[in-house]
């Protein structure tokens, strides 16, 4: 659609949060460009007069203009005859100078009623705008005699107001500065790691991990090979770059370099690898012993006959709980289920010894739960009937905190009070899909969403509620059955100990010196392939004098690094 070429006859205001607040200028608004949504609205004086679209003036959403575009349609009705109607779209334009560019948004369009007792028409929107599709709406919005009939109120003065209320995802195809809006940066998308990535945020933004990660001693390990310094390198370019950092020497060091490597084993069976590789690196260390105190809780399963004195039980340990969905409505549902006995009877008699067969109850009791809870949703199931696995996409509430003490044999020291540290969301079936992370890094509720090489802030609602799943989850009918299928508690008691600050001091001088020494070869080699494509082409457009100048330069870092081993060198 063609922009108008001139507003005049219309004014733009914002929409506050509380409706009886006085409304003000758009100019005066939150000026965070990079927001994930805004309210804001747009009158178009002289409605009776209008002729030609009209367009408001940007309200910048994830850095990008948003405007209401208003004007008249004539619709054909099913009696064949002309009825005129008013347009209401929502605009986004990108960067056309980039036609790559995508951004999904959720709007809500609302034409308000004047009137003190009328309603107001609403409509909601959802759409993956991209430079061939920059707006979407109504083009019926409603019938002009509707809108004129003064019953309704949508008329004043000859003047009608449009609020439009924008949700908005990080855009992908536009320079998009994770940094510079969040403070955080993504992890490049290898196109073969499916919940990796998410996966390695979670791990970064468990500080205390993180801190012990770095002391673990791997000067003598061989790069390619060593997990524990291959995960040093990530977390040390998660916590000090500025761009997207690279997972490929990890996935190497793990032996994992397929997708179908991962597709093999589920996020559960990934993260316990993982662990069990940083637990016994850590032993004989300072460290030892850093992640059974944060993972590991315990819990007794239990065999109690209900006509003779028999019980036989079992202290066992865990590093997650696997928690069902299916007919479950939330979180509480499924703890409680997660402890509810078995009856063995019939059949299916527990073989008591010397009692003989007997009728017994079957079940588990957690004795504690750890400082860090990991919770896997079982979203993906075995179905029978289709001899597959299939997801399930239900709706299944979790909250932002929660009580776990019901669920304890007995009433813990500290209360088993937890606060929502991460949210892992799958979105598509079980043949494939994309997977996202929402982390509230301090823990005081200011979330962020992680899409790979893409950071940015979000709302708490798009981290919790929107992920609940099942068709209740309309704003993102159109996003694949999205819903999560990891959830991360940290206990509410330990997150000042698990989020501590982890800065350049906790990171030993010889970790530092080894990744600067790494991350000066690999200029040095980057610089060598530019020279060596360069003299095979015919561009001579760029002086080869600037690309030897880079080389040079970075030999020179390269070779004072050298000078310096030994040296308390740090940063980058």
């Amino acid at each position: 659609m063609i922009e108008a070429s001139s507003t005049d006859n219309a004014t733009v205001t914002t929409a506050p949060a509380n409706p009886d607040k006085p409304i003000q200028d758009v100019q005066k608004e939150d000026d965070d460009v990079a927001r994930s949504e805004a309210t804001f609205r747009y009158t178009v004086q002289n409605i009776s007069q209008l002729k030609e679209q009209v367009l408001s003036p940007p309200c910048y959403v994830r850095c990008l203009p948003w405007k209401i575009l208003i004007l008249i349609r004539h619709t054909t009705t099913p009696e064949r005859q002309q009825q005129k109607a008013l347009g209401v779209f929502l605009q986004c334009n990108g960067d056309y100078d980039t036609p790559g560019w995508s951004c999904y948004g959720l709007g809500e369009l609302k034409l308000m009623s004047h009137k003190a007792d009328g309603a107001h028409l609403c409509r909601k929107l959802h759409h993956m705008y991209h430079c061939k599709e920059d707006d979407w709406g109504f083009a019926h919005f409603i019938s002009w005699d509707d809108l004129m009939d003064p019953n309704n109120g949508f008329v004043k003065d000859d003047s009608i107001t449009v609020e439009a209320h924008v949700v908005a995802e990080a855009p992908h195809g536009i320079s998009w500065d994770s940094k510079k809006h969040t403070g955080f940066v993504g992890l490049k998308n290898q196109g073969a790691t499916c919940y990796m990535n998410s996966l390695l945020q979670t791990l970064f933004f468990t500080n205390v991990l993180r801190k012990a990660v770095y002391k673990i001693p791997t000067v003598g390990d061989d790069s390619s090979r060593s997990v524990a310094f291959a995960l040093q390198r990530v977390f040390y370019d998660l916590q000090f770059a500025d761009k997207p950092v690279a997972t490929k020497k990890l996935t190497k060091s793990f032996g994992w370099e397929t997708l179908d490597s991962f597709m093999q084993h589920d996020v559960q069976e990934f993260l316990r690898v993982l662990l069990d590789k940083l637990e016994n690196k850590m032993k004989g260390t300072v460290v030892e012993g850093t992640v059974p105190k944060l993972f590991e809780g315990k819990m007794t399963s239990f065999i109690k006959c209900k006509n003779v004195n028999c019980t036989s039980t079992r202290l066992e340990t865990f590093y997650d709980i696997q928690l069902s969905v299916k007919g479950k409505n939330n979180i509480y549902e499924s703890f409680k289920d997660y402890i509810s006995t078995e009856l063995l009877d019939g059949e299916n008699k527990y073989d008591a010894g010397e009692h003989g067969l007997q009728e017994a109850e079957k079940g588990v009791r957690f004795d504690e739960f750890p400082p860090v809870l990991h919770l896997h949703l079982m979203r993906f199931q075995y179905d029978p009937q289709s001899d597959a696995s299939i997801k399930f996409n239900d709706r299944f509430e979790f909250y932002e905190e929660i009580n776990l003490d019901p669920y304890l044999q007995e009433i813990p020291s500290t209360p088993a009070h937890y606060t929502l540290h991460a949210v892992l969301v799958h979105s598509g079936d079980n043949h494939g899909g994309h997977y996202v992370v929402f982390i509230n890094p301090k823990g005081d509720g200011k979330w962020c969403k992680f899409d790979d090489d893409v950071v940015s802030r979000c709302s708490k609602q798009e981290a919790i509620e929107y992920n609940y799943g099942g068709k209740e989850d309309a704003p993102h009918l159109a996003r694949r059955a999205t819903s999560a299928y990891m959830l991360i508690y940290i206990q509410t008691s330990q997150l000042k100990y698990v989020l501590q600050d982890v800065t350049e001091n906790d990171i030993p001088s010889d970790l530092c010196e080894r990744i600067n020494e790494e991350v000066r070869f690999e200029m040095v080699r980057t610089c060598g392939r530019k020279i060596r494509c360069r003299k095979y082409k015919s561009d001579t457009s760029v002086s080869s004098a600037k690309y030897y100048a880079r080389i040079f330069s970075a030999l020179k870092q390269f070779f004072t690094l050298q000078a310096l081993a030994g040296s308390k060198y740090k940063g980058r």
